[in-house]
C-alpha cells in the first residue's frame, strides 16, 4: 500500500519531517482510507499516526561534567588554558568587589547610620580600595566610632 501522500500530509499537520511520522502497522487500512487533511488530522488526535521522538546528542555528560566544576573539580593547571586575569578579570573582581561595598555604604546614609560626611569619606576610601569587603569596611567604621547608631543585624 502506498501511504507517501498520508506520510507527507501528517508530516505538514504536525510540522516534523517525513522520516519522524510514525504510522502504526495495526492501523493501516484506516491510514489508506484517509485521503483529506481532516482525516489525517483525526488520526493524528487518535494517536495512530504521531511523530518520533527526535535523535540528538545528548547533554547527560556535559551536565555531570559542569556539576563537579561547580564543585570545585576539573580546574587544575591541566585544564586551564588562558591566564589568571583572561579566566577572571581584574575588572570583573574589582565589579564583584565594589559594588556591594556602594550598596551597604549607600543603605547605612539613608537608613540614618552614618551622616553624609562619613558617607562621602568611606565612599572615597572605597573607590581608592582600601576595604577589601564588606566586613573589612564595617570592622573599620566601627574602630573609629563613626555610626551614629547601630545597623540592623540583618546588614553585613
Amino acid at each position: 500500500m502506498d501511504l507517501t501522500n498520508q506520510r507527507r500530509m501528517a508530516a505538514l499537520i504536525m510540522k516534523c519531517g517525513k522520516n519522524r511520522v510514525y504510522l502504526n502497522p495495526n492501523n493501516i487500512e484506516d491510514i489508506a482510507e484517509a485521503v483529506t487533511r481532516q482525516d489525517i488530522r483525526k488520526l493524528v488526535n487518535e494517536g495512530v499516526i504521531y511523530p518520533k521522538q527526535k535523535i540528538g546528542i545528548s547533554n547527560g555528560r556535559l551536565k555531570a561534567r559542569m556539576a563537579q566544576k561547580d564543585a570545585g573539580k576539573r580546574k587544575g593547571h591541566g585544564s586551564r588554558k588562558g591566564s589568571k586575569y583572561a579566566r577572571f578579570p581584574k575588572k570583573r573582581r574589582w565589579i564583584n568587589t565594589i559594588r556591594p561595598i556602594r550598596r551597604v555604604l549607600r543603605e547605612y546614609r539613608d537608613g540614618g547610620n552614618i551622616s553624609a560626611e562619613t558617607y562621602r569619606k568611606y565612599y572615597r576610601h572605597s573607590s581608592g580600595g582600601m576595604f577589601r569587603s564588606i566586613y573589612h569596611m564595617k570592622t573599620h567604621i566601627k574602630a573609629e566610632k563613626a555610626f551614629i547608631k547601630s545597623p540592623d543585624e540583618g546588614v553585613n
